[in-house]
């Protein structure tokens, strides 16, 4: 499968954004799906995660609160919605996909199989 991140950009702090990730080449409906960050200097950091069909997520305390992931499997995208952006917000956004049809979510970088070329998103102060 084939990943396309979209919907980065430059927003000031308390905004909003919303990422795109669309996949191409497997039926996106049986990967379970993530977002994950890189700031730079940092290591890849993980944000936030899906099942295959939406019935479970999770996202990482940092974000928790504020950023949304959610699916439309009918468009083969998933999506990231972040809100109350802040300053340390500031990285380049991955999204990633691993084949799965338990229902889990996938946490860890290893745990992906594929991954997209990645989208900047830049909070100003």
């Amino acid at each position: 499968v084939q990943l396309q991140a979209s919907g980065g950009g430059l927003v000031q702090a308390g905004g909003s954004l919303r990422l795109s990730c669309a996949a191409s080449g497997r039926t996106f409906s049986t990967y379970a799906a993530g977002w994950f960050r890189q700031a730079p200097g940092r290591e890849r950091e993980f944000v936030a995660a899906i099942s295959w069909n939406g019935g479970y997520a999770y996202e990482a305390d940092s974000v928790k609160g504020r950023f949304t992931i959610s699916r439309d499997n009918g468009k083969n995208t998933v999506y990231l919605q972040m809100s109350s952006l802040r300053p340390e917000d500031t990285a380049v956004y991955y999204c990633a996909a691993r084949g799965d049809y338990s229902g889990s979510y996938f946490i860890g970088i290893y745990e992906y199989d594929y991954w997209g070329q990645g989208t900047q998103v830049t909070v100003s102060s």
